[in-house]
């Protein structure tokens, strides 16, 4: 050990070779470091730097041995495991590779209820994704193509999923994301099977879906598209991916929308009138029925009705029979939440009772009546008719985020002891 520091000290420059080595209590001092480093663990990437480092320093100069630092296994598994978390780059793919992945489009279609369009599972360059077929909506050019996929290749956050590649065939683009184990939160909520079923049995389960479905929408209005206002226009239950086992949710077909030419600025000068416009029943704002226009704000509309969906369990418009008049009437999930919290039904009936047997009764009527009611008002100023009178993202993630805290405080004062036997018989 001593004689690889001589070593080090004399390919130092500015150094004498022939000078005396310094007193054995700096010498000792320099080695202090170098005890008290033996008393703590060492990390895996920080191993092949010991002993190693220090004689390949003693003959280089300074310069470390790559292949000595390269051979530990520890060391290539934790650099393979980071190079796996970084981001990659979304890319054009060929039409040929699109078609060979897909066995030219006759391979088992992929059964999702997030979009209408034809959709195949498949490997693609070693990974499992899903493609995507969709209309373009506008002629792009591959300029524009590249033009758009350099803002959103550089878009990666965790509550979306990513979009991985894109293709162009004639009037259809194909869109290649990374498939997601897991089911959509629409089949999450209704079970048709056993209706009396959900797996988001929990009042946490669904403030965790409501919190990174926020936050996910928050970065694709305020972060990804950084210089331009980027619009989803496909927030439903059926588009947000919700994975075991921690129910952390994912918004799916991100970039479509601009992708698609679906949010171009000359629509705006158009009418719904003699035009063709994709939009679902009960998550579609005032303005977009009338326009066919998608903004920030009509996400944020949508949005609002993913909440009363996840505090109901209910389909954001139902069918009732009324008796009086012999036919159905349509209800919306918003009426029932305004009436919930205002008593529009009538009666003397607080708000903890109204709202107790408004939401989700599969929750055993274990929530917080304080937390679930500012949530309720966050989403009633979501769906507001005017929209300039609703909120951004940012407002409503930061929200929904101090809802969450207020939740898991409650969840853990309520929490059940576990690991604690009780003996009720006779000793």
């Amino acid at each position: 050990m001593c004689k690889s520091k001589m070593a080090i000290r004399a390919s130092k420059p500015g150094r004498n070779p022939n000078s005396q080595p310094r007193r054995s209590s700096s010498r000792s001092e320099r080695e202090k470091p170098s005890q008290s480093s033996s008393n703590t663990p060492q990390t895996p990437l920080s191993n092949p730097f010991s002993s190693a480092a220090t004689s390949a320093a003693a003959s280089s100069s300074y310069r470390l041995d790559s292949s000595v630092a390269t051979t530990s296994a520890s060391s290539r598994a934790s650099l393979s495991s980071l190079r796996d978390t970084l981001p990659e780059s979304t890319q054009i793919y060929d039409f040929s590779d699109i078609r060979s992945a897909t066995n030219n489009f006759l391979g088992k279609r992929h059964s999702s209820t997030s979009s209408s369009s034809q959709s195949w599972r498949c490997v693609l360059n070693g990974k499992d994704v899903v493609v995507f077929q969709r209309k373009l909506r506008k002629s792009m050019t591959n300029s524009d193509v590249h033009r758009k996929l350099s803002v959103i290749s550089k878009s990666h956050f965790t509550s979306i999923v990513k979009l991985l590649g894109v293709s162009i065939s004639g009037e259809h683009i194909y869109l290649v994301y990374e498939f997601v184990i897991g089911s959509d939160l629409g089949l999450c909520l209704r079970n048709k099977v056993n209706p009396n079923f959900t797996v988001l049995s929990t009042w946490m389960s669904r403030m965790q879906v409501a919190t990174d479905v926020a936050h996910g929408l928050d970065y694709i209005h305020n972060t990804a598209g950084l210089s331009i206002d980027m619009v989803h226009k496909h927030v439903k239950s059926s588009g947000i991916m919700v994975t075991e086992p921690s129910y952390n949710a994912k918004i799916c077909h991100f970039g479509a929308a601009e992708l698609c030419g679906e949010t171009m600025s000359d629509e705006a000068a158009t009418t719904a009138e003699g035009r063709q416009f994709e939009g679902v029943r009960g998550y579609m704002s005032p303005e977009f029925k009338s326009t066919g226009v998608a903004t920030q704000k009509s996400d944020v509309y949508a949005f609002g009705v993913v909440i009363l969906e996840l505090m109901t369990g209910e389909e954001p418009v139902r069918y009732r029979f009324d008796r009086r008049s012999g036919g159905h009437r349509i209800i919306s999930v918003i009426e029932t939440a305004r009436e919930a919290l205002d008593g529009g039904g009538g009666g003397e009936e607080g708000v903890e009772g109204r709202l107790r047997r408004w939401v989700d009764r599969r929750l055993r009527d274990s929530f917080p009546v304080e937390a679930a009611e500012k949530l309720t008002r966050v989403a009633l100023q979501c769906v507001q008719e005017d929209p300039d009178k609703r909120p951004d993202m940012k407002w409503v993630a930061g929200k929904i985020s101090k809802l969450y805290l207020t939740s898991r405080n409650w969840s853990d004062r309520v929490k059940v002891p576990t690991g604690i036997s009780v003996s009720l018989g006779p000793r």
